[in-house]
């Protein structure tokens, strides 16, 4: 196998990990990756459907997409943009994913309509609860969904993970870990804010492609686990497949652990 300038790729069972040298190549490789990714679909169909993370390198990768060459090449007007979690905080909170992702590359993207961003429902614009605005996404997933499918199977769907391996705002040992449905409400959430929104393991697993991001030395012993098969109650990033692909983006530091160092 190949891999670009710099970077390492090796096979680990089914999934494919791609190492980076460090989070700013990083992000820039998945931001040229997933452009690549949405005009070679968009060569032979229309629309695209991609979930967008959130955290540091999540939201760097989104700025280098609004920053990259290829961008305006991508017809905007066909793709649909969703997300695998969001806090419950007030519409515009700069600690939302969608705030951050809007500064980052929404807001520089002329051609994108409104209707094609998918937002997880915030307190005060109509539900109270985090289970309400779960309900509410799951119904706009069904929108999209093809008759007789029981998930909307996303092209793209990008996930970062944290130190203790949770993808989404899927926890070790949360209760959200076992929930039906395509979405879930979140309390408890060990990093704050206690209460949020997440697309479940069914919804995950659904997508064409899942995309794991991950960079710094304190993901590395989550990493090793995720890619060894863990449970997925200790480590939820273990249940972070697609259908077609799965691809683990690291950096060299993440990926310094056990099997998958150099």
């Amino acid at each position: 196998m190949t891999a670009g300038a710099g970077a390492d790729a090796r096979a680990h069972g089914a999934r494919l990990v791609v190492v980076h040298p460090d989070a700013g190549v990083l992000a820039e490789a998945v931001a040229a990756r997933l452009l690549t990714r949405i005009l070679d679909i968009q060569s032979v169909r229309t629309p695209v459907h991609v979930v967008l993370t959130g955290g540091t390198v999540g939201i760097r990768s989104l700025a280098a997409i609004a920053a990259h060459p290829v961008r305006d090449a991508v017809d905007w007007t066909g793709v649909h943009l969703w997300w695998g979690d969001e806090r419950f905080l007030p519409t515009g909170d700069p600690e939302r994913n969608e705030t951050q992702a809007r500064e980052a590359l929404l807001d520089h993207l002329p051609t994108l309509p409104p209707h094609n961003v998918h937002v997880m429902p915030a307190p005060g614009d109509g539900v109270g609860t985090p289970e309400e605005s779960a309900a509410l996404y799951a119904d706009e997933l069904s929108r999209f969904t093809p008759d007789g499918g029981a998930h909307l199977a996303f092209d793209v769907l990008l996930l970062g993970m944290g130190p203790d391996g949770h993808v989404a705002s899927l926890f070790p040992g949360n209760a959200a870990l076992d929930t039906d449905g395509a979405t879930t409400g979140v309390h408890d959430s060990p990093k704050p804010p206690p209460e949020r929104v997440s697309l479940t393991f069914s919804a995950i697993q659904a997508a064409q492609e899942v995309w794991v991001v991950a960079a710094g030395a304190e993901k590395a012993p989550a990493v090793a686990s995720a890619l060894a098969g863990d449970p997925v109650t200790t480590t939820p990033a273990a249940g972070a497949v697609g259908t077609q692909r799965t691809l683990w983006l690291v950096d060299l530091a993440a990926s310094q652990h056990h099997a998958l160092s150099r």
